[in-house]
């Protein structure tokens, strides 16, 4: 699952927050395979990959779609279909609000209800075939197609869906992934961020330090509570925002009205900018 990357980079929506150990989003929640979540999950749809693994409880508003060999700590409340892949572990109890499609060997400890269909097979064909009809048309270069199949995964389109990348690990101590990084505005979050870049939009509060090999970008009014420091990028800091540490790269580029606590190094240019963005690809 998930082979051809379609989740791209680390993205959390605007208002993302981690509420109790719980990360929590009006939309859905996408978990590529081999990523690990030590949080507990809210979302309308949850969908992971393959050996996903969840720290704490699953809660959907409609359905829950694990692929194979996906591990949960916790219980899976789903207000709408479960479909769970070969192999697939739940240390908790499954409650389901609609039908229930298994594949073989699913281990639920606390054992499950279903107020609809049970149906066991391997494999699960409802996420397989998703996931092989979007690997195709990523391999045929159809990237506009791809990208609408993914958004129509989002029935609500005012609330886009988390997205956490194959192989990535989010957890209160570190947000790591090796693509990008896109944080939405008025989120708040724990933990170091260590992306390929990062973004992050207006008045989030981050309680940890921004770590990227590209560039960095601050949004409005927003507060991290760490250092900010790029290898091989620059450093961009808007109105407003406030860094309770140390700045470091290539080039940074300061907004008059924003506040660094910390010292700033820059290899190339410090410089003052009203408007800092980066230059357009």
């Amino acid at each position: 699952m998930f082979g051809s990357e379609p989740l791209d980079r680390l993205r959390l929506p605007d208002g993302t927050t981690v509420e109790e150990h719980d990360l929590v989003n009006e939309g859905d929640v996408l978990v590529g395979g081999q990523s690990t979540v030590e949080f507990g999950v809210r979302g309308r749809n949850v969908v992971a990959g393959e050996r996903a693994r969840f720290g704490g409880d699953i809660e959907a508003e409609a359905d829950v779609r694990l692929d194979m060999w996906s591990d949960v700590e916790g219980n899976v409340l789903a207000g709408g279909d479960a479909y769970l892949g070969e192999r697939a572990h739940i240390a908790g109890r499954l409650v389901v609000g609609g039908d229930l499609d298994i594949g073989d060997d699913v281990d639920i400890e606390e054992g499950f209800e279903a107020n609809g269909w049970i149906v066991i097979r391997n494999p699960m064909p409802t996420v397989v075939f998703f996931m092989a009809y979007l690997a195709q048309l990523l391999r045929l270069g159809e990237e506009a197609e791809a990208q609408e199949l993914i958004d129509e995964l989002s029935s609500d389109a005012d609330a886009p869906p988390i997205t956490i990348p194959r192989g990535a690990h989010v957890s209160d101590d570190a947000w790591r992934a090796s693509t990008p990084a896109e944080i939405g505005a008025a989120c708040r979050l724990h933990g170091n961020v260590r992306a390929t870049e990062i973004e992050v939009g207006a008045e989030s509060n981050l309680f940890g330090s921004l770590r990227a090999q590209d560039d960095i970008v601050v949004g409005v009014d927003t507060k991290v509570h760490g250092d900010v420091t790029t290898r091989g990028g620059d450093v961009y800091v808007r109105e407003g925002a406030l860094i309770l540490g140390d700045v470091s790269g290539e080039n940074v580029v300061v907004h008059p009205d924003a506040d660094i606590d910390g010292g700033i190094r820059a290899r190339g240019e410090m410089t003052l900018d009203r408007e800092p963005t980066r230059d357009p690809e």
